[in-house]
């Protein structure tokens, strides 16, 4: 397996709290904004799965140690560093055949549309942009598994009393508590999406 070097630094990544994302999408905005130029969730290294509306979560390259997408690729088109395990692409190797996003348990790896290609998260140079715009705070660098088990450990533990209190608010028609925090979460996100808009325009100014 290909390496960049030897000065090797912790492995990091990003990660999202399930309890905290909304699967509003935005950080597939910012991710594509920032690498393609222009928001389109499809060039996205980052991906958002809403799996109910209490319980959403994205992800991203893990960095694996033993990276099996770096093993299923045919062409060794991928290669891992040991700064901070990142998988680098080599574009002009890679033809688009996919085995590599197959052979991700974790779904971080896209297929760039149009071009055969496929793309991985790099930290944004080890300053992730969708952290900085996530409204819930989501989103967060951790350095092992274990972190996101333990997220989804705590928030399935609680599933089922969130389920239940939210349940008895809607029984005793007391919205007041629901609609109070989906007002939060709307300014949450029309404060990000304003800061988003700023970025597009920095961004434009910048390539023009």
């Amino acid at each position: 397996m290909k390496r960049l070097d030897s000065s090797g630094i912790g492995r990091k990544f990003v990660a999202a709290d399930p309890r905290k994302c909304t699967g509003c999408g935005l950080c597939e905005y910012v991710c594509s904004l920032e690498k393609e130029g222009f928001p389109n969730p499809a060039l996205s290294r980052i991906r958002v799965i809403r799996l109910s509306p209490l319980l959403n979560t994205a992800l991203a390259c893990r960095f694996c140690e033993d990276p099996p997408c770096v093993y299923a690729c045919p062409r060794e088109a991928l290669r891992q560093s040991n700064k901070g395990n990142m998988i680098i692409v080599e574009e002009e190797l890679c033809n688009g055949c996919g085995w590599c996003i197959q052979a991700c348990p974790y779904g971080g790896i896209i297929m760039k549309p149009g071009e055969n290609v496929v793309a991985i998260c790099d930290l944004c140079g080890g300053e992730p942009k969708c952290l900085d715009l996530c409204p819930e705070e989501a989103l967060e660098i951790v350095s092992s598994d274990d972190t996101i088990d333990e997220m989804w450990a705590s928030t399935l533990k609680s599933l089922p009393s969130d389920l239940e209190r939210l349940s008895n608010l809607v029984k005793k028609g007391d919205l007041s508590e629901i609609f109070a925090r989906a007002e939060e979460k709307a300014r949450n996100l029309e404060r990000k999406l304003e800061e988003l808009t700023v970025r597009k325009t920095l961004l434009r100014g910048f390539h023009s």
